[in-house]
């Protein structure tokens, strides 16, 4: 089964997402930062090298919120979420986008009245639950 990773980033009660490009079956939806982790990776290495490549930015990860199945023009995906620290907000000094068309700092409660993606939208309950235990 392949791999995805979720990065559930939060900064003063906000959480970052970012909107794809217009480009695929997900394309133009938001999401948690993230993306499938290569064959002899590990998910904390897949992170690290994810929001280098796609937002330009360092990264710390915590632990493991939650994980779910999903399945993707006909394969099994497991989707884990961890908590992540980025080493700025990107309000400042913008993140350099190379997947996406914009991001977003968002209160939890308004991910579902985004256009958001099915496979993120199955771990939000666990990720609003985790969150709402840092309060």
């Amino acid at each position: 089964m392949k791999k995805s990773i979720a990065c559930i980033i939060c900064n003063k009660g906000k959480v970052l997402i970012a909107h794809r490009n217009p480009t695929g079956q997900m394309g133009s939806r938001w999401e948690f930062p993230g993306g499938k982790v290569d064959d002899g990776e590990t998910e904390q290495e897949a992170i690290r090298r994810e929001m280098r490549e796609e937002f330009d930015v360092d990264v710390t990860v915590h632990e493991k919120i939650t994980e779910g199945k999903f399945c993707h023009n006909g394969k099994d995906f497991a989707l884990e979420a961890y908590r992540v620290s980025v080493a700025h907000d990107g309000i400042e000094k913008k993140y350099k986008l190379t997947e996406h068309t914009e991001y977003k700092w968002v209160d939890i409660n308004e991910i579902p009245s985004e256009n958001f993606v099915d496979s993120d939208l199955m771990i939000y309950p666990d990720v609003k639950k985790y969150l709402a235990k840092e309060k």
